[in-house]
């Protein structure tokens, strides 16, 4: 489980990235979609990862330091979000790629999708993207809490078949609210860092 987890700094682009040998797992996903308070859920810290009323506030890759080195977390900027401006996109979309691309450190993906709904034609070209550059992702399901019984397969289903979901990345049902499943996701995340080639 996670025990420690600090805030190190931010980074608007490769020169603040950190130069050492840490393994990293960044944190993408929509700007509503809950990540922050996923981040915090995972934690077990209130205030670790800030959230915002205002989706999109996030312009920067902020990294943290989990159980005393043992890997970093990487909060991604949320993206698709609609009041951002075409310049603040082109900057975030060269940011990103620029490091999921050529980040040594990064040995996988945590996307986080909104269980309610439909991926979004964002979802779609982070995901494939993702895979593209031969990343393990790690998809988390959000806001299982705000769904009826019977409609949490279906959801799942419908998700899977629009990314064309690879069944060698890993699909986790989580409630930030009432935990479900969290408990889970440092076990996944684990088996991440230990399948490191």
């Amino acid at each position: 489980m996670i025990k420690t987890a600090t805030f190190i700094k931010s980074a608007a682009d490769k020169s603040g990235w950190i130069d050492d040998g840490v393994d990293e797992i960044c944190f993408v996903g929509r700007s509503n979609v809950g990540k922050s308070t996923f981040i915090n859920a995972i934690t077990n810290q209130n205030k670790l990862a800030k959230t915002s009323s205002a989706p999109g506030k996030t312009r920067l890759l902020n990294f943290f330091n989990i159980n005393n080195g043992q890997f970093r977390i990487v909060d991604a900027p949320g993206y698709g979000y609609a009041k951002v401006n075409l310049a603040q996109k082109m900057a975030f979309g060269e940011m990103m790629d620029d490091y999921l691309t050529n980040r040594n450190n990064l040995i996988g993906v945590c996307m986080l999708v909104d269980m309610r709904h439909d991926p979004t034609a964002d979802d779609l070209q982070m995901y494939n993207f993702l895979k593209e550059v031969d990343l393990k992702v790690l998809m988390i399901g959000t806001k299982l809490d705000k769904l009826k019984k019977n409609d949490i397969q279906k959801n799942e289903k419908s998700i899977k078949k629009i990314l064309n979901f690879d069944e060698n990345d890993t699909f986790l049902k989580v409630s930030n609210t009432n935990k479900t499943n969290i408990n889970l996701v440092y076990n996944v995340l684990v088996e991440l860092l230990d399948g490191r080639e």
